[in-house]
C-alpha cells in the first residue's frame, strides 16, 4: 500500500481509444439518412441522431444548415440492449429491436406536438452489437459533445417517458412547454418554466453558436 497520492497514476490515456471514438464518429456520419421513422423494422441497438429541416422560427439556423445536407442534429440519443444496466447481454442480437423502437417512440412524441411536423424530421443511426455495444454510451456522449444538439444541450425533456400514475406532481419539461401536445405531459402539475423563458434559452443557444 502506498500512502503517497499521485493523481497522474490514476489517469487513463490511450491514443488507440481516441482513434476508435473518432472512427465511430466518421462511420456514423457516413451512414444513410432516412425519414423518421425508418422504412422498416430492424434488429439492433446503438446510437442515432435526428435532423430537422422544417421552418419553425425556433430552429431557423438548423434549417439553414441542413437544407442542402444533413449536418446538424437537433437531437442525439442511444438505445441500449435489454439488461445493459445489469451487465447482461442478449444471447441473440437479432432478438433486440431497441434502436428501431426508440426511433418509433420519438416519432410518437413529434406527431403529438402541436407545432412540429413529422415530415420535417430525418434520422441516421449506427448499430453497435455484441462487444461493440459497450461503446454505445461513449459514442453517444462523443456525438453530443461534438454537435451540442439543442434538444440535448439547451432544451431538456424530449427523451422523457410517461412517469406513470401517481407521479404527475413533477413539472413539465422545457421541451413540452416549447412543443406542447404529449398527452402524458399535460397531466404534469408541477410549477413549470414560463414559455417566454424557454424561448429565450433557444434564442441564446443559437446566438452563442453563431458567435463561437
Amino acid at each position: 500500500m502506498n500512502n503517497i497520492f499521485d493523481r497522474s497514476k490514476h489517469v487513463y490515456k490511450s491514443k488507440a481509444f481516441e482513434e476508435i471514438i473518432k472512427d465511430t464518429i466518421r462511420f456514423f456520419n457516413g451512414t444513410p439518412v432516412h425519414k423518421l421513422p425508418p422504412p422498416e423494422n430492424f434488429a439492433g441497438t446503438g446510437v442515432y441522431a435526428l435532423y430537422y429541416v422544417g421552418k419553425s422560427p425556433y430552429y431557423q439556423h438548423i434549417y439553414n444548415v441542413n437544407r442542402m445536407e444533413f449536418k446538424q442534429p437537433i437531437y442525439v440519443g442511444k438505445a441500449v440492449p435489454r439488461g445493459w444496466r445489469q451487465a447482461r447481454r442478449a444471447k441473440n442480437p437479432n432478438d433486440s429491436h431497441e434502436l428501431y423502437l426508440r426511433l418509433c417512440d420519438h416519432t410518437k412524441s413529434i406527431v403529438q406536438a402541436r407545432n412540429l411536423d413529422l415530415d420535417d424530421f430525418h434520422c441516421r443511426f449506427m448499430i453497435l452489437e455484441n462487444e461493440s455495444s459497450d461503446l454505445i454510451g461513449t459514442v453517444e456522449a462523443a456525438l453530443i459533445r461534438y454537435y451540442t444538439p439543442v434538444w440535448n444541450s439547451s432544451i431538456d425533456g424530449f427523451g422523457n417517458h410517461d412517469p406513470g400514475k401517481g407521479r404527475y406532481n413533477q413539472a413539465k419539461s422545457e421541451w413540452d412547454i416549447l412543443h406542447p401536445g404529449r398527452q402524458w405531459a399535460d397531466k404534469c402539475q408541477g410549477e413549470s418554466t414560463p414559455l417566454a423563458d424557454v424561448e429565450y434559452k433557444v434564442y441564446q443557444y443559437f446566438m452563442k453558436g453563431q458567435n463561437d
